[in-house]
């Protein structure tokens, strides 16, 4: 059996208020030139179809002429579409049956009562356990290896078994990922391996940004990254993973499809960090005809110049590069000097601005949106206090 496997496409993302969408076209064409190519029996979209739950008409739109034209491709290969945590798992349903004339199999939701409704056969090809992403308190114990079970006892011919899932699995490389840890990753908790179960040839995984094997030992646990970057910080290939398996028990063999960006997202420089000054020269020099991306990474005394937004995206007039932002560090030495506070310091100093200094000392984007919901929440932590002292008066 021969598998495309694809996750995190993200369709609808925004960078930095500029819309992505030729870039994602560009993506999804490149993508059926790939099934024309390969030929697959099976094609894996692994979650995060889509950057939203609530995508635009315009978005999902986009997505039903994708996989038109990749069924278009390869009429007589399968198509599994399962949501992962950024999806809506109902509306990624809501044309399951009209899809499955065109073998399209859209699974949005954890089938509790009905668990062979994740079980797809390619027909005399092999089987595929398609489970989205859930929440672990959502996922009955023992659920994976229960599917396992079921396919075994339906696989008598011994063809391949691949099972897809959208989660963070525990010592996976998470680089690229903002504010991620080794416990979790994008909002999702990481999971032991073990708890996915055995009795598959091929782990088809979602969620995960940087393709990679996860080191299992058995060279069959995959995360096949995303097809463009969604940050800065994945300053790596993107690709697609094309996957064999002869039969039941075999070792897959996996080959890398780069899929090439039109629109790069490009720090300057390219290693490090610059002073402001020279920032800005390496930003008036970036070619006019290179349609990119551009983050500025700057090493600063203090504060960056309040004009520096505007200065930038000045620069960048009358080219095809977009000026996006300033990741702005202080120097080293300033880094490590304690901002302490004396306590009448601490009690006279506005919490926002605590807030704030936290996120300073943390690297946290600590923006005007997140100050705005930090000043609510103390409105409504203000506001409870006192309606507890009223009742204690009373």
């Amino acid at each position: 059996m021969k598998i495309l496997h694809t996750s995190d496409w993200h369709l609808g993302h925004i960078l930095y208020n500029y819309d992505r969408t030729q870039e994602q076209l560009c993506m999804l064409e490149q993508m059926v030139n790939i099934v024309k190519e390969q030929k697959p029996d099976v094609f894996l979209l692994c979650g995060d179809v889509y950057h939203t739950p609530q995508p635009s008409a315009a978005v999902q739109t986009m997505l039903t002429n994708a996989l038109l034209n990749i069924h278009k491709a390869q009429p007589n290969m399968v198509i599994v579409v399962t949501a992962g945590n950024h999806d809506s798992g109902t509306k990624l349903e809501i044309f399951q049956a009209p899809w499955r004339e065109l073998n399209v199999y859209a699974i949005g939701q954890v089938e509790k009562e009905h668990p062979e409704e994740h079980i797809v056969e390619v027909p005399g090809k092999g089987y595929v356990i398609a489970v989205p992403y859930s929440t672990e308190r959502n996922l009955p114990e023992g659920f994976f290896q229960q599917l396992t079970s079921l396919t075994e006892e339906l696989n008598l011919k011994g063809l391949p078994v691949v099972m897809t899932a959208h989660t963070t699995i525990g010592g996976c490389d998470f680089r690229g990922h903002d504010h991620a840890t080794e416990m979790t990753v994008g909002g999702i908790d990481a999971t032991d391996l073990a708890l996915l179960g055995d009795g598959y040839d091929y782990l088809a995984l979602g969620h995960i940004h940087h393709e990679q094997f996860v080191h299992s030992g058995k060279h069959k646990v995959r995360y096949c990254g995303t097809p463009l970057p969604v940050s800065f910080d994945e300053s790596y290939t993107h690709s697609v993973s094309i996957v064999e398996i002869g039969k039941h028990g075999d070792t897959p063999n996996v080959e890398k499809k780069e899929i090439i960006n039109p629109h790069p997202l490009v720090t300057l420089p390219t290693e490090g960090f610059a002073t402001w000054e020279e920032a800005t020269v390496l930003l008036s020099k970036f070619p006019a005809d290179i349609p990119a991306y551009i983050r500025l990474n700057v090493e600063i005394d203090n504060f960056l110049p309040l004009e520096a937004q505007t200065e930038a995206s000045q620069l960048t007039e009358g080219k095809q590069c977009r000026f996006c932002c300033i990741n702005a560090r202080r120097k080293a030495a300033q880094q490590t000097e304690a901002k302490m506070l004396s306590v009448q310091e601490f009690q006279a100093e506005e919490p926002v601005e605590i807030a704030k200094r936290f996120a300073e000392d943390t690297g946290i984007d600590f923006d005007s949106e997140m100050q705005d919901m930090f000043r609510e929440l103390m409105t409504m932590v203000n506001e409870d206090a006192r309606n507890e002292e009223r009742r204690t008066k009373e």
